[in-house]
């Protein structure tokens, strides 16, 4: 696993850089607009994620651990690759991304090349929660605002999930907070099957109470 790589800049582009390293040119896939362009010579660090496939080794590059933080998250969701990653972090900075995620807004994404509406709304929900300690940048008073509760953005985005596999958003809601106030676990989905099983319970009773009668 290759965690960094320095060395001076022997060539750059959009959206990548050679730099050398004991002798060897290494090229680095990095996000269009977020690494500056460095001119031949300079010296430059790169924290790095090497993807391996069966017919290529590719390393991405970034400037900062947010960056290569965001970018493993990404590449874990389903549908998205690490050139699709690489285009959000291209166009998003990992503040924007955080703040959208904890809104539950799939909008920037789908601005994205390469990401559709599907694909956008997955992200949101499988990162729900997984991002709060991402700043979304200095505030007017310089101070650094962070992105709201993980907890409430998690239990929002299971709420949403539920409503679309067709329970009302009251119900969702109410089972959600059931949920939690039981101690059911805190990511996505493990609130996601507790707040479930409760809905399917009262469901269950309801047909229940109605047989009786």
């Amino acid at each position: 696993m290759i965690a960094s790589i320095r060395g001076p800049v022997l060539a750059s582009g959009a959206g990548w850089v050679v730099i050398e390293v004991g002798g060897l040119g290494m090229r680095v896939e990095v996000p269009h607009g977020r690494v500056a362009q460095a001119v031949p010579g300079d010296e430059l660090l790169l924290l790095t994620s090497l993807v391996v496939r069966e017919d290529s080794l590719t390393l991405f590059g970034f400037a900062s651990q947010q960056e290569l933080d965001v970018f493993g998250h990404l590449i874990a969701v389903s549908g998205v690759g690490p050139r699709s990653a690489l285009g959000v972090l291209s166009a998003l900075t990992p503040g924007e991304i955080a703040g959208a995620v904890a809104n539950d807004d799939e909008k920037p994404f789908r601005k994205v090349s390469g990401i559709g509406p599907k694909t956008a709304k997955l992200i949101t929900v499988s990162l729900a929660g997984k991002l709060s300690e991402i700043a979304l940048g200095a505030g007017p008073g310089g101070e650094a605002a962070l992105v709201p509760d993980a907890g409430e953005a998690t239990a929002a985005a299971v709420a949403d999930g539920l409503a679309g596999l067709g329970w009302s958003e009251s119900d969702a809601r109410v089972a959600v907070d059931d949920a939690v106030a039981a101690g059911a676990p805190a990511d996505h989905a493990g609130l996601l099957r507790a707040a479930l099983a409760l809905l399917q319970a009262g469901r269950s009773g309801s047909r229940g109470s109605r047989g009786a009668r």
